[in-house]
């Protein structure tokens, strides 16, 4: 992990308005916290400012069915951070690069068995002490615990801290939330998923990777009910400082998934990544050429 020790290359700028049924936010996407020098030696994009418009519901509705496999996928955004830095955990990356679309995609991030300590990162992603780092077309997004955010917004503090939305509109915390989902004056703790490593070996071939399942794709983990805090899209209803009625949350976690990787109501097509252009429809940077290299 490469040490957060720069300022950012501009201003972070976020404005989030109510439009009808719609929270509406805005922003250049750049960080208001101390990043790693871009480009480095693991990823050689700079950070740039984007131009942001995401919507989603104030209301959120569950959508049918269950969590998917392996998530939104690199052509959506999962969420963004309230600094106005985008939630992007997955990577391009997969086993089989003649197969763009196999689900065997290599993670940035790899779980520690015990919780609390800090996750091992790949080597050659050029992440650094936020679990960031930066796509081709300049935006910095997250992979893990957006570490300064959150020790910016709690206060240093172990509490329940609201750090951003996902792309259908529930609220998203960080780490801590009380003990009993359905009492707020409970201890708070640490959240623990309920995802762990399959037991059976990865299937080998061709078209997939063998042996046993060590976190390096997300496929190596399965969704055991009961097994930690969270459900199967990373969260829980109850309520929460800034919904003191309850609503159903995401909590972003010390261990994997870390960030959620698929969401319990329908995602705004504001978080959809097109071809060529940032989400919403609009290039990244203006004027700016896009720059060579795969998205992570």
């Amino acid at each position: 992990m490469i040490p957060a020790d720069q300022e950012p290359p501009a201003v972070s700028r976020v404005t989030v308005t109510i439009s009808g049924d719609k929270r509406v936010i805005e922003a250049n996407g750049v960080p208001d916290h101390k990043v790693s020098r871009f480009p480095n030696r693991g990823n050689p994009h700079e950070i740039t400012e984007q131009r942001y418009r995401f919507e989603v519901p104030l209301k959120p509705a569950p959508s049918s069915g269950s969590a998917p496999a392996r998530g939104p996928g690199p052509g959506s955004l999962w969420g963004v951070a309230l600094n106005g830095v985008v939630f992007d955990p997955g990577t391009a990356e997969i086993y089989n690069d003649g197969d763009r679309s196999s689900p065997w995609r290599y993670e940035a991030l790899l779980s520690n068995t015990e919780m609390g300590t800090t996750p091992r990162i790949r080597t050659g992603l050029g992440l650094d002490a936020n679990h960031a780092h930066v796509q081709p077309n300049g935006a910095y997004h997250y992979h893990g615990l957006p570490t300064l955010l959150i020790e910016r917004l709690s206060g240093g503090e172990k509490k329940m801290t609201h750090v951003g939305w996902a792309a259908d509109g529930h609220p998203v915390y960080a780490v801590y939330a009380p003990a009993k989902a359905d009492d707020a004056t409970s201890p708070v703790r640490a959240m623990k998923s309920s995802y762990r490593l399959k037991k059976t070996a990865r299937p080998g071939g061709a078209d997939a990777p063998s042996g046993q399942p060590d976190g390096s794709f997300g496929l190596d983990y399965e969704y055991v009910a009961g097994s930690g805090d969270l459900d199967e899209f990373g969260g829980r209803a109850g309520p929460t400082p800034e919904f003191p009625k309850g609503t159903y949350y995401y909590v972003l976690t010390e261990d994997w998934p870390f960030i959620p990787r698929a969401h319990r109501g329908t995602p705004d097509p504001s978080f959809s990544k097109r071809m060529g252009e940032g989400p919403g429809g609009k290039a990244g940077k203006k004027g700016a050429p896009k720059k060579k290299g795969p998205p992570r």
